[in-house]
């Protein structure tokens, strides 16, 4: 297994957090510095420091962080009017935490992801 992260103490709630959702494949919960009005990230229980450590057997879990993201949107009530799913890997993707996690971010226009070359 891979070394303890912030995030896997999280999951084992040797740290407190506002956890919205935890089943034995995924923990979500509130972003202490958030983007917008509705920031949650969404992790694998498993620790997988970076998208470039996923293996086929991960593949159910990564799968099921999708179809989490879908609830916490209708729960937090952004579903209808859009959201930003966001997933960084590496230090150049600014990534924080080497522990996979997925950025559910909603509640008000997020703009372009990346800025548009000007021609």
């Amino acid at each position: 297994m891979s070394e303890e992260t912030l995030f896997s103490k999280i999951v084992n709630r040797e740290i407190p957090a506002e956890i919205l959702y935890q089943d034995d494949r995924v923990t979500a919960f509130r972003d202490i510095h958030p983007q917008a009005p509705t920031h949650i990230l969404i992790v694998p229980n498993k620790i997988i420091p970076t998208v470039n450590d996923v293996s086929e057997e991960d593949e159910a879990v990564l799968g099921h962080l999708f179809v989490v993201a879908r609830h916490l949107a209708e729960v937090e009530g952004v579903a209808e009017d859009g959201y930003r799913l966001l997933v960084n890997c590496g230090r150049n993707a600014n990534q924080e935490i080497f522990h996979l996690h997925m950025h559910l971010l909603g509640g008000r226009q997020l703009g372009p992801m990346v800025s548009r070359p000007r021609l």
